[in-house]
């Protein structure tokens, strides 16, 4: 059983808490009829943000070339649904997507951290994540520059 006191508090906790909420909701709609998007997106000129939104409604997606003479797996997403996304150059591409990119990507299930890339009509070549090849030359690179990790020995207590 809830005491005369204890109902008066709920009460007046209660009531508090629906004039807070009643404020917040009168000074949204107070700024919603000023027109102040203060709290929108950022960074982004309105001009560029209805360019944004109209490529995003329209699914409009820019074309992407292949630049330069190293082609860099920078990284790979494969989701539990199958669909993935691989990060050539430091650009993000889906799997399937070679026309837009002009690389052709291929990925194994065995082989986890790798990627089987062709770049336009060139020969395909496997590269781990983090690796990149000189398409000129064929000389491959990783992020070690040639160097190694060294662990410290353990110390003998």
């Amino acid at each position: 059983m809830i005491s005369c006191r204890s109902r008066r508090s709920l009460l007046r906790a209660a009531l508090t808490l629906l004039g807070g909420i009643g404020l917040l909701l009168a000074s949204a709609n107070v700024r919603a009829q000023n027109g102040d998007d203060s709290l929108g997106r950022l960074f982004f000129s309105p001009e560029r943000r209805a360019a944004l939104e109209r490529q995003r409604l329209l699914n409009i997606q820019e074309a992407r070339t292949l630049e330069g003479a190293t082609l860099r797996l920078n990284g790979i997403v494969q989701r539990s649904s199958g669909k993935s996304t691989v990060w050539i150059n430091e650009q993000p591409q889906h799997e399937d997507e070679a026309d837009r990119s002009g690389v052709a990507v291929k990925l194994s299930p065995k082989a986890p951290g790798r990627a089987q890339l062709r770049p336009g009509e060139e020969a395909p070549t496997e590269l781990k994540v983090g690796e990149s090849i000189n398409r000129a030359t064929g000389e491959r690179e990783t992020r070690l520059g040639g160097g190694v990790i060294v662990t410290p020995a353990k110390s003998g207590r």
